[in-house]
């Protein structure tokens, strides 16, 4: 098969901190869970219980409101004993109940009813994954009520596209939750098609898990529903949006098909859809790659949402030394934190703690104009002279297209990854853009 991939600049990365994609083990359970309020982009979610109120597994807990915000649930049994909050790294204010453990799980270790959906609308389909704050389970944590509602008209013709693009090692979990539940995935994807009426399924692999992805295309064959196997290229940031479109909007080409508008989301997000259908069931838990040089037996685990980010490093065996950085995410683009109490949540895709021998220094230095990240930037974008002009090093941006340029950046950090300076040129670049400046 043909392997599509981006025209330009993009970054091959690897990282051998990362835990093996062979399997995941579930973790323990939590005797404390920190259940945010705010797991999602939008406000926080309203609280439906107060200290001291008894909680069942999988009840909602917190009500989402409006635009961005997603109802909340509990993760296990238990009663709430207090209420905490703090501040992130990147600013972000949020607060949370602590639930103590107690009592018996309605789901856990019991045979779940199964619902049937094939003769649901798709409006109550939709009502379902609004109902149990089914979000997108990496970035911000986007509602998938809010993505529907911002989809095209109807009867204008559009794709579904399950993005399994494995451009960065640190997608280990979504890899392994592709393997494990790969039937609930490929259900949870004809589930969503029927909600929004897509014509049809597209796979996006890359390339290098084709064998996984024709798995897919064999099971989605006991639906009916088109679909088809799109190979990708490896290169990062090969899964982000605008890189992705680019390879199926040529390979609309060379196939001569019509793909209409495009509605892409991850495996976990899509399996998230299926329980949430077929078993009535929110998002509980989630697959977690645990590593980094600093962890002594990294891992892919089950983890439940609340869990603390310190007791999964203290089950894959605690540090190897102090760690010089601890974060959520891949570490391209993962946000720093400081406290081990922080909780795993519905994004929570990684968490990582790098030595400082992985982290290789954070003092910037002098621009020494090597050309570096001109060459990587997918996009074509000068991020030595936009940065230059942001920080203030050189007069201001060109007024004729300045916006128009900061906007055409995207985020992926290739440059700032490979700048030996240790610029923070993608940082810069996006709070110039966010700024409007």
């Amino acid at each position: 098969m043909r392997v599509y991939s981006f025209p330009r600049g993009g970054i091959f990365f690897e990282d051998s901190t990362v835990p093996s994609r062979n399997t995941s083990e579930t973790a323990f359970l939590p005797a404390l869970s920190v259940i945010p309020m705010i797991q999602h982009t939008g406000g926080r979610a309203r609280p439906l219980v107060s200290v001291g109120d008894a909680v069942r597994e999988g009840m909602l807990i917190g009500k989402g409101q409006g635009m961005g915000s997603a109802n909340i649930h509990a993760a296990v049994p238990g009663r709430v004993v207090r209420t905490v909050s703090w501040t992130s790294t990147d600013g972000l204010i949020n607060d949370g109940l602590v639930i103590h453990m107690e009592g018996s799980f309605e789901k856990l270790g019991k045979s779940e009813e199964v619902f049937p959906w094939t003769d649901l609308s798709p409006s109550a389909l939709q009502r379902l994954i609004s109902d149990l704050g089914i979000v997108e389970m990496e970035g911000t944590g986007r509602p998938i009520a809010d993505i529907l509602s911002a989809l095209p008209s109807a009867g204008e013709p559009y794709t579904l596209v399950v993005r399994c693009v494995f451009d960065d090692p640190w997608l280990a979990a979504d890899y392994v939750l592709c393997r494990e539940r790969l039937k609930a995935v490929v259900e949870g994807s004809v589930i969503m098609a029927h909600a929004v009426k897509a014509d049809r399924i597209v796979f996006a692999f890359s390339h290098r898990e084709k064998d996984i992805g024709s798995a897919f295309l064999a099971e989605a064959e006991n639906y009916n529903v088109p679909a088809s196997l799109v190979l990708t290229g490896s290169r990062y940031p090969q899964r982000n949006r605008r890189e992705l479109e680019l390879v199926l909007r040529n390979y609309e080409k060379k196939e001569e098909t019509e793909l209409g508008s495009l509605l892409i989301l991850g495996p976990a997000t899509l399996a998230a859809v299926h329980d949430a259908v077929k078993l009535k069931r929110p998002i509980l838990d989630r697959y977690v790659a645990v590593g980094g040089s600093a962890v002594k037996n990294p891992r892919v685990m089950k983890v439940r949402i609340g869990t603390r980010i310190g007791e999964l490093f203290a089950e894959c065996g605690g540090f190897i030394d102090k760690p010089a950085r601890i974060a959520i995410g891949s570490p391209l683009l993962g946000r720093t934190v400081t406290d081990l109490d922080e909780p795993v949540i519905k994004p929570s895709y990684a968490v990582f703690a790098m030595l400082d021998s992985q982290v290789g220094g954070s003092v910037p230095r002098n621009c020494i104009s090597c050309g570096e990240c001109r060459a990587v930037c997918p996009v074509g974008l000068d991020p030595e002279e936009l940065f230059k002009r942001i920080s203030g090093k050189k007069s201001g941006l060109k007024k004729s297209g300045a916006p128009d340029i900061l906007n055409e950046c995207h985020g992926c950090g290739c440059c700032e990854i490979v700048c030996p300076s240790r610029l923070p040129l993608s940082s810069v670049i996006l709070d110039a853009t966010v700024r409007g400046k």
